[in-house]
Order: structure tokens, then sequence, then C-alpha cells
């Protein structure tokens, strides 16, 4: 019988919204990554692991790799949650050498990756991403328009504002995967 689980790291609720639609629709328990203790993986087969992308890093990947040891005989999803479309060749791209630089080899071969794209409110940044916002936004207007892909044009448009890409439907792959 597989027993799956969602565990979460979210700073702003995107990746926790992904994560309540998962654990929904597989009728599992959900857990916040801090503090989840590593004994509690003991009682399931399958871990689903979601963490928001901030600076070409995943939130709460640590503890994902600090309890290798113990995830080393179960199923490990990871799905990040991000604002930039995934099925833009370059940026799942990115995720990955960025996840490449981060797992452990024997992690990056046996892990099961989703990439979500989630959204972003500038009221509720703190202010590390608020600042990082602001430069990328300023090296944006520095280019020359022509040269700016869809992305950054958006970026540009929505600068300061609330934008939400969440889509339910974007997890089913991952729940078939968690199911099988």
């Amino acid at each position: 019988m597989n027993r799956p689980v969602v565990i979460y790291s979210s700073h702003y609720g995107f990746t926790e919204r992904y994560a309540r639609w998962i654990a929904r629709d597989l009728g599992c328990p959900i857990f916040p990554a801090k503090p989840f203790p590593a004994q509690k993986l003991a009682g399931f087969d399958t871990v689903i692991f979601g963490g928001g992308l901030y600076a070409g890093g995943v939130s709460g990947i640590r503890q994902l790799i600090a309890n290798r040891k113990a995830l080393s005989s179960k199923k490990v999803i990871l799905f990040t949650c991000g604002l930039a479309d995934p099925f833009v060749p370059d940026n799942a791209a990115h995720i990955r050498a960025s996840l490449e630089k981060t797992l452990p080899p024997e992690m990056m071969e046996s892990i099961h990756f989703y990439h979500l794209r989630g959204g972003i409110d500038y009221s509720r940044l703190n202010f590390v991403h608020r600042s990082m916002m602001a430069m990328l936004q300023k090296m944006l207007q520095k280019k020359d328009p022509r040269t700016l892909g869809p992305e950054d044009l958006q970026l540009l448009e929505t600068y300061g504002k609330r934008i939400d890409f969440t889509d339910p439907d974007s997890i089913k792959p991952l729940v078939e995967d968690a199911r099988t």
C-alpha cells in the first residue's frame, strides 16, 4: 500500500497552495517542512516535497538533503514553484542546473521532478526579495526592448502588482506519479 505525504516550504503561499491541492487529491497528510521531524518519514512510502524558487535556490531543499538517508528507500517527488514559466525550455534547464548544483548526484538520479508556476505579490515581498526584483526590473529596463522575451515584458508590465499563475490542473502528472 502506497502511503504518501506532502511536505512543503513556502514563503508567500503559492507553494503551499500546490501542496494543499496535491494532498487533497491524494487524500494524504500535509506538513510544513519546518518543524517536520525526520523520524516521521518512516510512516510513509512516498514523500512529496515542495519548495519555492528564490534566486535559483529551492526553499527547504537543505532539509531534504539532510534527510537523504531516511529518504533513500522511498519514492521522492520534488516540486518547485516559481514565477518563471517551466514550459519555456530555458527556464526548465535553469531550474535543473540549479538543482544539479545543490543536490547530491544520487538524489538527482532518484528524485522525480516537477516544476509548477506560482506567482508574485510585491506587497508581501520581504526586503531581500523586493530588492532582487527591483534590480531585475532595472536591468530589464536598460535592455533594448526588441531583445526582451515575452516573460521579460510580462515582468515589466506587472512589476509592483500581484499576479497568480497557479493552476490546479498542472498537478495532475505529479499526482499520477505519486499514485504509481
